[in-house]
């Protein structure tokens, strides 16, 4: 069971009505601690996916509040360690107190996403390196060095830092993850092409061939690793084995467009084109779903009409590029990639 801890620090008298408010909730614990100048600290002790309903009700009532703060803790274990009977009972009582969503709050899940999604040195870094072992890997054709490049590679979060945004109509967000997005995908593209001017690129290799022969079957792949992302944030997961499904998507296939670009094959480069960018439309697409099912939404009344704006807007953009590459596709598929070998 996930367990979190819940701070609220306000003045004593409201931090008073706080625990009175909580104390029919059947949360695990709340315990109180004097703070200096008059404030109060409040700490619940509940299941991960009560916050964001028990942040949510302490902010409606105590956010106007001077010194109202909110601060979220994972909580690793507790002594004594709750009886699996007894915390299968009080997350059902829970749950008829407390709306739960399922899932961590939106709080802790937007901490998560915007951490990843800055565009740092760190982050340049990985994609550089992730790109340049790919390459590598796909010119040697060797599985392993490319499945090492893919474990590396940081483009999980900004994807899925993409399709919160739309989630939640935030649109700061969205151009901060559009941005990062857009300088990883120009690098990864910049340094495939210099490594295919430089070295020898074997167009019929298996595992650039493969990468070229676009089919159906592949914006299936595509569509899981995009919800498996979403779910795994939502759930407050490791998201590094979901990290590498998603570079499996988006990775090797750019990386073989820069390959092939550079080697001057620029036919076979068309359906290295093709799988990439559908990758990229159907991971976002099943991000943005996944977090709509998941319940994730905003607070407020009027962000929360902005963000179905938003959301309708993403969930119609996305649909009609995903049906115009599934044209695409089953044109491409008539073409005999083997007949474009040299």
């Amino acid at each position: 069971m996930n367990l979190r801890m819940t701070e609220m620090v306000a003045p004593l008298e409201a931090v008073q009505k706080a625990r009175q408010l909580l104390e029919d909730k059947k949360v695990m614990g709340m315990w109180t601690e004097k703070l200096d100048d008059g404030y109060s600290n409040l700490r619940i002790l509940s299941s991960a996916d009560q916050t964001e309903a028990i942040s949510d009700m302490l902010s409606e009532k105590f956010s106007s509040v001077e010194g109202f703060r909110i601060m979220l803790l994972p909580v690793e274990a507790t002594i004594p360690h709750p009886e699996v009977s007894e915390e299968e009972g009080s997350a059902k009582e829970a749950r008829e107190e407390i709306e739960s969503p399922g899932r961590i709050s939106r709080e802790e899940l937007y901490t998560d996403v915007t951490e990843g999604s800055e565009l740092t040195p760190a982050y340049m870094g990985l994609v550089v390196l992730s790109t340049v072992v790919a390459g590598t890997g796909l010119i040697l054709g060797d599985v392993a060095v490319i499945i090492g490049a893919m474990a590396i590679a940081p483009l999980l979060v900004p994807n899925v830092s993409f399709s919160l945004s739309a989630t939640l109509g935030d649109l700061e967000l969205g151009w901060r993850s559009l941005k990062v997005n857009a300088a990883g995908f120009l690098a990864v593209l910049a340094i495939s092409i210099v490594m295919g001017m430089l070295f020898t690129v074997e167009p019929g290799a298996d595992e650039m061939i493969s990468r070229t022969m676009v089919s159906l079957k592949h914006i299936i792949i595509a569509l899981a690793a995009g919800s498996a992302g979403a779910l795994a944030f939502t759930r407050g997961a490791s998201a590094s084995i979901i990290g590498v499904m998603v570079a499996v998507a988006l990775l090797p296939p750019l990386v073989v467009l820069g390959l092939l670009l550079g080697a001057g094959y620029l036919q076979l480069a068309v359906g290295a084109a093709i799988l990439t960018f559908a990758n990229l439309i159907c991971i976002n697409l099943a991000g943005v779903v996944t977090f709509l099912a998941m319940g994730v939404g905003p607070r407020g009344w009027r962000e929360e009409k902005q963000a179905k704006k938003s959301t309708r807007l993403a969930i119609t953009i996305w649909f009609l590029l995903l049906l115009v590459f599934v044209v695409i596709i089953w044109y491409w598929g008539q073409f005999d990639v083997q007949a474009l070998l040299p």
